[in-house]
């Protein structure tokens, strides 16, 4: 058998404080990571878009405005300007790459004129008919080919790009830290808020364990996780005072029940040592003698019987052990009528059973032993005079065999009290009446049988029923469903 592993009982508070701020340190090193290649991407876009608009600016005037003042209008702009002609001449102007690498890009005019919108363009005017970018981190430069074969070379630094980057790095890393802080602030106060109610759980165990034992948790949502938690402990709670109600009510009736029978015992047994004491003792003869002995003879098996019925009361709690046989129940319920005439002739006895067989897998001696019980408890109630009918009646789920007698009769009240131990109805208390251990012995055995004995109710008299589930009994054949008792 494997050893259980221990709960680990680390602090759910900690755990979850630090899992919800790390889940949001991740979330702001994401965010913070996006909006810095999404912010670049569009700075640096913004460069080109500017390079592209100054080339189609510059395209429009070639031709019209000489090169070497188009150059410088555009070096003007914070750009570094080569430009091609066809002819093999070049203009240069602007600063230089080292020195764009370490300037800020100039300010995004609109024009060639800082602003000013490039003219339309005339038919045959000179456009841009190829472009190519090209740089890296500091530098930005389009390559342009022309409509008259010359080649515009600009250059813009990017430089300000990483500069703007750095400043929004730090903003999001103090903006970060501080998003923690207050995160961390309302996890706590939200983590201990939610988790108030593990600690009612807490108290009301400690409570209960110190001795209020009717402390519960009632949870006001019970499909709720901590619901689910809180309405489990209180079924547990529930079973385990249940369990202990039970354990001492079975204590008290376990001493009940011996200090009855030690009682019940008591009274042959005091009868047979008195009447012993007085026979070895005494110098007794003729009819004195023989009263004594009779006493004894009389009282040894009534004590005996009892210890019998005590032992046999200790196994049936213990679990008894059947020897299942198939057995004609109707051969059972005969044997038992038959019996009962010849011990109490002066009773009536009758029997209705059905004309087919009932063959069922019982243990045919206990079963023989709770009618028997049965029936004895009606010849004591009737003083051995009255009627008893022993009865079978089938159904689809069950067959049934009732013991009905002409007595007193049961009260509704003690139909179920009489199945306890050492129980007997104050009118049943006779001289040569039982210890009340046949009743609770025969419900006993039926039980272990899967079936049951109960007290039904009825006008007159008084009826037993033993029911035994054909699902228990498993009978070989069910055939006729007539008779009742």
């Amino acid at each position: 058998m494997s050893t259980p592993r221990p709960l680990r009982s680390g602090s759910l508070r900690r755990r979850t404080i630090v899992s919800v701020l790390a889940l949001v340190a991740l979330l702001l090193v994401v965010l913070a990571v996006i909006v810095d290649i999404a912010l670049g991407a569009r700075l640096r876009g913004q460069i080109e878009d500017r390079l592209r608009d100054r080339a189609g600016a510059t395209a429009s005037l070639v031709g019209i405005v000489d090169d070497t003042d188009l150059a410088d209008r555009l070096s003007a702009q914070g750009l570094a300007v080569r430009i091609d002609g066809a002819g093999g001449d070049s203009v240069v102007a602007g600063p230089s790459p080292d020195q764009l690498r370490t300037a800020p890009p100039g300010p995004p005019g609109g024009g060639p004129r800082g602003g000013e919108a490039p003219p339309t363009s005339s038919p045959g005017a000179v456009t841009v008919t190829a472009s190519e970018l090209t740089g890296d981190a500091d530098l930005v430069t389009l390559r342009s080919t022309l409509s008259d074969g010359s080649i515009l070379t600009l250059t813009a630094s990017a430089a300000g790009v990483g500069e703007t980057l750095a400043q929004v790095r730090w903003i999001m890393a103090i903006a970060s830290v501080g998003v923690l802080v207050l995160a961390a602030g309302a996890v706590i106060l939200v983590v201990r808020a939610t988790l108030r109610p593990l600690d009612d759980v807490s108290d009301v165990a400690r409570a209960i364990g110190g001795g209020e034992r009717d402390r519960r948790l009632r949870p006001t949502h019970p499909e709720t996780e901590i619901g689910r938690v809180a309405r489990a402990l209180d079924d547990m709670l529930d079973d385990v005072v249940g369990a202990e109600v039970a354990a001492r009510a079975a204590e008290e009736r376990l001493r009940a029940f011996l200090s009855d029978a030690a009682h019940e015992l008591r009274t042959p047994v005091a009868g047979i040592r008195a009447a012993a004491d007085t026979l070895v003792r005494a110098d007794l003869e003729g009819p004195e003698r023989e009263t004594l002995a009779a006493h004894v003879v009389r009282e040894a098996p009534r004590a005996s019987r009892l210890v019998d019925d005590l032992l046999l009361m200790a196994r049936v709690d213990r679990g008894l052990e059947l020897a299942l046989t198939e057995t004609d129940l109707r051969d059972v319920v005969t044997a038992e009528a038959e019996r009962a005439r010849l011990v109490h002739p002066a009773m009536a006895v009758r029997t209705r059973i059905p004309d087919a067989a009932v063959r069922v897998a019982i243990d045919r001696d206990r079963i023989a032993q709770v009618l028997s019980n049965l029936v004895e408890n009606a010849a004591r109630v009737t003083d051995g005079r009255g009627r008893v009918e022993l009865g079978i009646r089938l159904s689809d789920d069950e067959v049934e065999v009732r013991v009905r007698d002409d007595g007193p009769g049961v009260p509704a009240e003690d139909r179920e009290r009489i199945f306890d131990r050492l129980v007997r109805l104050e009118d049943a208390r006779t001289a040569t009446g039982g210890v009340g251990l046949g009743l609770p012995i025969a419900r006993g055995t039926a039980r272990v049988h899967g079936g049951d004995v109960e007290c039904l109710p009825t006008d007159a008299g008084a009826v037993f029923v033993l029911r035994l589930p054909w699902s228990t009994t498993r009978p070989v054949q069910r055939a006729g469903r007539a008779g009742a008792a």
